[in-house]
């Protein structure tokens, strides 16, 4: 599976944004895709997941009423879309995957995908 990440860009804060990640090659084999993304300086952390069987998305708490996750498959695309954006969610964000089923529990963890994206920048000015 290849992961192409896009939609980053400079925005003001208070503003939008929709990335996108599509996936190529051999889709069928994976349920878990996930949004993380790395600030400078600091550690990839969790924004949000969806999985093919399992119904409910998961977001970290600092997304949450703000970013929305979703899928549509037919294009092998998983989207997040960005609301009231703020200047501390500027960073690289990366889509990744996951073959198989993985606990709701441990989508927070980029250990457990198996695919990456190259990341694509957001930047939010205050």
């Amino acid at each position: 599976v290849q992961l192409q990440a896009s939609g980053g860009g400079l925005v003001q804060a208070g503003g939008s944004l929709r990335l996108s990640c599509a996936a190529s090659g051999s889709t069928f084999s994976y349920d878990l895709t996930g949004w993380f993304r790395q600030p400078p300086g600091k550690e990839r952390e969790f924004v949000a997941g969806i999985s093919r069987t399992h119904g409910t998305p998961s977001y970290a708490d600092s997304v949450k009423g703000r970013f929305t996750i979703s899928r549509d498959g037919a294009k092998n695309t998983v989207y997040l879309q960005m609301l009231s954006l703020k200047p501390e969610d500027t960073a690289v964000y990366f889509c990744a995957a996951r073959r198989g089923r993985l606990a709701r529990s441990a989508w927070y963890g980029p250990q457990y995908y198996d695919y990456w994206g190259q990341g694509t920048q957001v930047t939010v000015s205050s």
